[in-house]
């Protein structure tokens, strides 16, 4: 499994993750052929190196034609789909800018659609957010963690006036997680930054244990004396166990005098807002009512926001919630070819042994409608394709149709 470890100590935004992760061994051109497939005119994305306190960084300039009408989620949304990036990456791009706009919502009292991005929503936060995401996949990065995030102090000039630091969509996307100021002035975290960092990491604490393969830095606009404005990545190898244990939440509610038609929304807003999994089981209540009890396993995260969405969205009037360990395998996805197209294949490993591989479904079902054969063909071509590149499972008797859950 390969880490990616956002070394803080001066902050983080947009901008320096693009420049950390092209200083890092990004191709700065495959970067920019990428984001050319976003079909957007007026930005241009350029890489320079910079001295900021002694330290040789990458530093990404954005330029972007002036823009006078805001963005909302629906309009960045549209721009990511209809682009022809690949799906994981149009994923986490868009995971990342609805974190951003349910931030604001809070902020502001407003519904997440109604929320517009001023500046956030311009080309260059685009272009960041996206890139980002496009980084990620060219460094073939599994599992994200970040040290405590160092906020700056002082006050920032914002849309809506003056306000201390860290501003009011900051403060919102940090809950739960590190953070702590100095006496550097300024706002060293952005809410691109925030947000970016906040969606793919889901630990925050000191270097875990790897092997470094890749250091890079990424320089930020300002410069402070005896102080190097920059972000660090670290990249590696991790050498801990296969078996990853993580404290998560339940959330668990009885319905039984809802349309079955809601609980499919339920389920997406559910998986939209960063749910694990979700899950309805039959069950019978007093006087023996049937009725569906609804599981959401999340972070703490993201507890108090998908509460809040199943007593907006379900008619229940209470929720139990309970903490959970969960001990799952190490995955990776192994892209291979097949006659059908390409196929991301999940493998999952323990102690160094693959126990089990996946095609992706979605993509197998897919490329069975383009070629009208059926799924399981398709299946049976990548998990050959897996066999033949040298990546073989300890299971070899695999029964069929069986296609899994992601992230249960």
């Amino acid at each position: 499994m390969r880490i990616l470890y956002f070394d803080c100590f001066a902050g983080i935004s947009g901008d320096m993750i693009l420049g950390a992760l092209v200083a890092a061994g990004v191709d700065p051109r495959a970067l920019r052929d990428q984001l050319n497939l976003l079909d957007l005119d007026g930005f241009d994305l350029q890489f320079e190196q910079v001295d900021r306190s002694g330290i040789a960084a990458t530093f990404a300039k954005v330029q972007t034609r002036e823009e006078h009408h805001h963005r909302h989620l629906a309009d960045i949304r549209r721009i990511i789909e209809k682009s022809k990036l690949p799906e994981n990456i149009k994923h986490r791009a868009i995971a990342i800018f609805s974190r951003l706009a349910e931030a604001e919502a809070r902020v502001h009292n407003q519904s997440v659609d109604q929320v517009h991005f001023h500046e956030v929503g311009a080309l260059d936060a685009i272009v960041d957010v996206v890139g980002a995401s496009i980084g990620f996949e060219m460094l073939g990065i599994d599992r994200f963690v970040s040290s405590p995030l160092h906020l700056g102090s002082g006050v920032i000039e914002i849309d809506h006036g003056r306000y201390p630091v860290p501003g009011p969509a900051v403060a919102e996307l940090l809950k739960n997680v590190p953070v702590y100021a100095s006496e550097i002035k300024g706002e060293l975290v952005t809410p691109t930054g925030a947000s970016i960092v906040t969606t793919v990491c889901k630990q925050f604490g000191p270097l875990p244990r790897m092997t470094l393969e890749l250091t890079g830095y990424g320089a930020g606009k300002r410069q402070y004396e005896q102080f190097p404005n920059v972000l660090r990545l670290l990249v590696g190898e991790d050498q801990t166990s296969d078996l990853i244990t993580e404290r998560l939440w339940m959330l668990e509610t009885n319905v039984d005098d809802m349309s079955p038609q809601i609980f499919s929304h339920v389920m997406d807003r559910a998986f939209g807002l960063g749910a694990l999994d979700c899950y309805f089981t039959p069950v019978h209540m007093k006087k023996n009512r049937p009725a569906v009890l609804l599981s959401i396993l999340c972070r703490a995260a993201e507890r108090e926001e998908l509460s809040r969405m199943l007593f907006a969205e379900t008619t229940t009037l209470g929720i139990r919630s309970y903490e959970v360990e969960r001990s799952s395998l190490e995955r990776r996805l192994v892209r291979v070819p097949t006659e059908y197209g390409p196929i991301d294949v999940k493998v999952a490993s323990l102690n160094g042994v693959i126990t089990n591989e996946m095609p992706e479904y979605e993509q197998c079902r897919a490329a069975a409608q383009r070629a009208n054969v059926p799924l399981r063909v398709v299946e049976e071509a990548a998990r050959a394709a897996l066999a033949a590149a040298g990546v073989r499972s300890t299971e070899t008797d695999r029964s069929k149709g069986e296609y899994g859950n992601e992230e249960s």
